[in-house]
């Protein structure tokens, strides 16, 4: 009997379809009565269930859904979507997360500062293929994923108008150091999730930072770069030195803006362009006080 033959028959794929059912089955029915059982199994096979949601453009995500967990920042702990959906805060538009190396260093980083302000609860993803997952599946329960990280967190609209006056008093600044940056961002602007942090990345398009570190990281001479945008903390006094260096030192200014790009960058866990030249500024910047 040949391969293509068993392939197109039809009993046979009966068989596969119940068989899927049943399986599922029995993993929702542990996921409910024995939670501590399936965490032990979604340690081990998580991974592949996310590959299946992802695999296939996407044609099984309906099927696994259910069964996917990721480590909760409010619950220290993995938890399901639909467990997630449960918590969410009435005014809460989308279902955050931030992707990265481990949950450690997640939970500090910047990019997330006003989510948690706002009481969020955030996916800490740790797995490369996390947010490729996440975009297939793009909403659970109609609430969509959205990423920290985001150009976007939604909530946006609530911006004060004094930030708004802010922004525009000194949107020659910011033309500057995007000029300054030379191609390197596609914007820098204030920023309205940051609250201690001096600087950090968003992305502004579909590729976000995440993505195209694990891109750039598979064996392929074809590497890609996310639409990057540098955002300011205007409430860190860093804010008002870039402010004065504008009327007084612009060649300082310059500098200034390609150190916070780099740290920027080694908070996101990118490269950075010329670690040589970031060492020598660092030392430059201490020897002149």
């Amino acid at each position: 009997i040949s391969r293509e033959m068993l392939q197109h028959d039809r009993q046979l794929k009966v068989i596969a379809a119940r068989l899927e059912k049943k399986i599922k089955s029995e993993l929702l029915a542990m996921l409910n009565n024995d939670r501590e059982n399936y965490e032990k199994f979604f340690k081990n096979f998580g991974l592949q269930l996310k590959y299946g949601v992802y695999a296939d453009y996407g044609q099984h995500k309906d099927v696994l859904q259910e069964l996917l967990m990721f480590y909760s920042s409010t619950e220290e702990k993995p938890v399901t979507l639909a467990e997630y959906v449960g918590r969410m805060k009435e005014e809460q538009k989308y279902i955050y997360y931030a992707c990265g190396d481990s949950v450690d260093k997640l939970a500090r980083l910047p990019q997330s500062e006003a989510v948690r302000d706002k009481g969020y609860e955030i996916l800490y993803c740790t797995d490369d293929v996390d947010e490729f997952a996440l975009r297939v599946l793009h909403d659970s329960d109609g609430k969509e994923f959205r990423s920290v990280s985001s150009g976007d967190l939604g909530f946006e609209a609530e911006e004060k108008d004094e930030e708004k006056k802010l922004q525009e008093e000194n949107k020659e600044l910011f033309g500057f150091m995007t000029e300054a940056l030379d191609g390197k961002v596609k914007e820098v602007r204030l920023s309205k999730r940051l609250k201690t942090h001096p600087v950090c990345l968003a992305s502004g398009g579909d590729l976000s930072l995440e993505m195209e570190k694990v891109l750039n990281a598979m064996p392929t001479d074809n590497k890609v770069q996310a639409d990057r945008i540098l955002e300011i903390n205007e409430s860190h006094p860093i804010f008002g030195t870039l402010v004065s260096l504008y009327d007084s030192d612009k060649d300082k200014l310059r500098e200034y803006a390609q150190l916070l790009y780099t740290q920027a960058l080694l908070i996101e866990g990118l490269p950075i362009d010329d670690p040589a030249a970031f060492s020598s500024q660092i030392c430059d910047l201490m020897a002149s006080r």
